[in-house]
């Protein structure tokens, strides 16, 4: 199939491309990208996807620990509403704001861009995952800052449509990695905090569920090392490993965390999330001492 987005959100289906995955820019136009640097790690956003975050490694690295194949493998905001009518590769489909753009290529409207060494800002007209349109009643924001060994990143999205969406999962934000890394790694005791052991798996496909209670995962490599990405506001994720290895058609590593809530007319909704790179047991320390800082609002229309 001619996409190459794949998750189960509210029991739809995604289909997947069958084509490479590199983690390196290649051929891709220099102009797309903007970096911010501050010595520890690197972060890169594309113009062409909406800004959404493309690049992820320690400064200095050529190897890219994300996936940016097209404009759903990102890290970006994707939401999600009521049938539309919309078909994704002859699926039918939901009304799906998605920052980078949409499944056929058409890419999501950057309004603003603004950067400076380690911090952006950017304002985005979402496009309807498989309907395409531009959403005129929709708008993102990306606040980006670098802190040392990690970035936080604060994420808005605002809705000025008339229509009542019900209460569905929401990707916050939806996290595509380098297939490279193979493994998933987070906390599912009952005692978060309290340095209980981690658990690591290899998600397989379709979809799997996962809870975390410290509202963080990663994935890592055979070496242990990887990314990772705490959202406070979330307690649980959907994530899966497609392609039986990394150098497979199509290979990729994905998770969400996911929240409930409704959207409705007047919707705005904001949240934070840290980035980091290492290994798990770092990753842990770096979230834990982020815990008190980072944006974690209560959900808007959320189921009780």
């Amino acid at each position: 199939m001619p996409t190459s987005r794949r998750r189960f959100l509210a029991g739809l289906a995604h289909t997947a491309t069958a084509l490479p995955f590199t983690s390196v820019q290649g051929a891709e136009a220099p102009e797309n990208w903007v970096y911010l640097d501050n010595g520890t790690i690197r972060l890169g956003v594309k113009r062409s996807s909406g800004a959404g975050i493309a690049w992820l490694s320690a400064s200095g690295s050529k190897e890219n620990l994300l996936d940016h194949f097209d404009h759903g493998r990102l890290i970006q905001q994707s939401y999600y509403g009521k049938p539309d009518g919309s078909l994704w590769a002859g699926k039918p489909w939901r009304w799906n704001p998605v920052q980078g753009g949409d499944y056929q290529g058409n890419a999501a409207e950057v309004l603003e861009l603004t950067h400076g060494r380690t911090t952006l800002r950017a304002r985005i007209r979402p496009r309807n995952w498989a309907g395409g349109q531009l959403l005129t009643d929709c708008l993102m924001e990306q606040d980006i800052r670098l802190e040392g060994a990690c970035a936080i990143v604060k994420f808005r999205f605002l809705y000025t449509g008339t229509e009542t969406h019900p209460v569905v999962d929401h990707e916050v934000p939806a996290v595509f990695m380098n297939p490279r890394l193979t493994h998933l790694v987070h906390y599912q005791g009952e005692a978060p905090w309290t340095s209980g052991p981690l658990t690591k798996s290899q998600p397989g496909w379709p979809n799997e569920s996962r809870q975390i209670p410290e509202s963080w995962a990663a994935y890592v490599n055979q070496d242990g090392i990887g990314a990772g990405v705490f959202v406070p506001i979330a307690r649980s994720l959907t994530c899966y490993r497609f392609g039986a290895t990394p150098e497979a058609v199509s290979a990729c590593s994905y998770f969400a965390p996911v929240v409930q809530f409704a959207i409705t007319p007047g919707l705005d909704f904001s949240y934070e999330a840290a980035l980091a790179i290492g290994r798990p047991e770092d990753l842990r320390s770096t979230f834990a001492g982020l815990r008190t800082r980072l944006l974690s609002p209560a959900l808007p229309g959320a189921k009780p």
